[in-house]
């Protein structure tokens, strides 16, 4: 009986673990939205633009719905460059998301202001933030363009 309980447990993991893998890896790739994916390939082609100008001024992108919370990015645009990103709102519900978000913001901010567009890395354990991040930054961005 333990034999088969164990046996049970472990198809519940094994298909458990495929299933996520389909929606973080496949589904992502195939929908290839912008909001909705932590994938940079899916994103590169609203990102990848070449010789952007941006309007001075400060632009807040629209709030971006995660599967923890909305994110809400604002970029400051200064001498045609991003000069600063405030982060509104992220999801801080618990110690774990703040826990991930005191690292995960950070690194964010400066990517931003590093590569000057909303093409950043993402940071290992912090996709859901990402992925409102990148679409909340690439709508201000989308604002600020000449």
């Amino acid at each position: 009986m333990k034999k088969i309980i164990g046996v049970l447990l472990s198809l519940i993991v094994l298909i458990s673990v495929t299933i996520d893998g389909y929606f973080l890896f496949i589904k992502n790739k195939l929908t290839g939205s912008t909001t909705t994916t932590a994938s940079q390939d899916s994103s590169s082609v609203s990102t990848n633009k070449t010789n952007v100008k941006y309007k001075n001024g400060t632009y807040t992108g629209s709030s971006t719905s995660t599967r923890w919370g909305n994110v809400q990015v604002q970029a400051v645009i200064t001498g045609e460059k991003i000069t600063k990103v405030n982060v509104l709102e992220y999801p801080d519900e618990n110690g774990h998301d703040k826990e991930i978000n005191d690292t995960a913001i950070p690194t964010y901010k400066s990517e931003t202001i590093k590569s000057q567009s909303a093409n950043i890395s993402l940071v290992s354990g912090a996709s859901e933030t990402y992925k409102g991040f990148k679409g909340s930054l690439q709508n201000a961005l989308d604002q600020a363009e000449e």
